[in-house]
């Protein structure tokens, strides 16, 4: 019984190839527009992972702050200083965390040959490679050994290369911060930059070369990264140790600031989910385009042949053997065409390649490049969307088709 529906269906398809052709084009187009919308919301949220897991996914940073609450016997508004106390604290009280580094930051003079500029200066463990996932463009980066010598070696974000050294080599050249010889080591690849961020633009010395540059008793932040995933309960334990040190109350938002990449990866997601939404509901709308054109030719089909369905009811053809007849030529015109839609879709995306619309609005944004990924899963929605139109676009027809009256379809001419 289906096999004689399906040929009917394409014999029907046949004698009408012009209609046929022209509305597969029609829904191959649509399903080709919500596979591409569909990978362009992928190729967004990769991208955007990619951007943070060159920041390193699983870590936080620590920020102090003044306290807003009572806790204690202290009063609301206490500083709080971090010293490398606290930095031995957390890492013998906290066993999830893997490295972490003392942070003390500096705004300093630097100079090179008769260049001068103001850049930002961190002293750190040499760890915060790791953590901070800085990667050596050229060179390397300090190591334990710098630390204990209290070398005097920098490491260069790539910005501040740039503007010191512009094209020249800057590895094994020395330059000046705060009046003070720096012999540089390495240079940092570059990292997304947003508008008039720094990140870019930073210079990385050794925690205990950076007492030669300011006081290093009080520090400005602590980093680490962590293993574990459950990163809302390494939070509340983090603030509980700190809360008894420091005596302030854990929930205290102001006290201690927590920055969590995995926190903003998962604002991040809700953002693309929703946003992945309204562009499968645009393609959805594009492919409807489609089968508007997918029922008006049927309906102009069961319109031409209402003799012949008029001829078949009076043979002995059920109703609902002409519903699935026509329902059957309006799914395989649309399937043939979503085969040829996905077929242009990957195409359109190999062809495409990179594209740097997110780029143009950043520096150094290679990691925010955009690809059109067309996993399996945009294949599984393009489908089920397709299925859904050509079913509401092919059922009018069927309908029409399988109520008509046989005597009256007899008399149609």
């Amino acid at each position: 019984m289906l096999t004689d529906t399906l040929h009917e269906a394409w014999t029907a398809m046949r004698y009408n190839r012009r209609s046929a052709a022209l509305t597969m084009l029609a829904m191959a187009w649509g399903i080709a527009t919500v596979v591409l919308l569909l990978a362009y919301g992928n190729g967004c949220a990769q991208a955007m992972i990619n951007i943070f897991a060159s920041f390193g996914t699983k870590t936080m940073i620590l920020v102090p702050g003044r306290t807003s609450m009572q806790a204690g016997g202290q009063k609301a508004g206490a500083a709080l200083r971090f010293t490398l106390d606290d930095v031995d604290l957390l890492r013998m009280n906290v066993p999830q965390i893997s490295r972490i580094t003392p942070e003390v930051y500096k705004s300093s003079t630097i100079q090179y040959e008769s260049r001068t500029f103001n850049f930002g200066v961190v002293g750190d463990h040499p760890n915060v490679a790791s953590i901070r996932v800085l990667v050596p463009a050229q060179g390397r980066f300090y190591n334990i050994e710098d630390q204990l010598q209290r070398a005097r070696v920098a490491v260069l974000s790539s910005e501040a290369k740039e503007k010191l050294f512009s094209g020249r080599n800057a590895q094994g050249e020395c330059i000046r911060i705060d009046g003070l010889s720096f012999e540089v080591i390495g240079v940092l690849s570059a990292k997304m930059q947003e508008g008039d961020d720094d990140i870019n633009r930073i210079i990385y010395v050794p925690f205990t070369t950076m007492g030669d540059l300011t006081d290093i008793h009080f520090l400005d932040s602590i980093g680490f990264n962590y293993e574990v995933n459950d990163y809302q309960g390494l939070e509340r334990a983090v603030r509980a140790v700190m809360a008894i040190q420091h005596k302030f109350n854990p929930v205290d938002r102001h006290a201690l600031s927590v920055y969590s990449v995995m926190d903003q990866i998962r604002q991040f997601r809700g953002m693309v989910l929703g946003f992945k939404i309204l562009l499968a509901l645009i393609g959805t709308i594009t492919l409807a385009t489609g089968g508007v054109g997918l029922m008006n030719i049927m309906l102009v089909s069961v319109a031409q042949r209402t003799h012949e369905i008029g001829m078949e009811k009076a043979l002995g053809s059920r109703q609902r053997d002409v519903f699935f007849r026509f329902l059957t030529e309006a799914l395989t015109i649309s399937f043939i065409g979503g085969v040829l839609g996905v077929m242009l879709a990957y195409a359109i995306a190999h062809s495409v390649g990179r594209l740097t619309l997110y780029s143009a609005m950043a520096k150094h944004a290679e990691a925010g490049d955009i690809r059109l990924l067309i996993d399996p899963g945009t294949l599984v929605i393009a489908g089920l969307i397709l299925t859904a139109v050509a079913l509401v676009s092919g059922m009018v027809p069927a309908i029409r088709a399988s109520r008509l009256d046989p005597i009256e379809a007899l008399r149609y001419e």
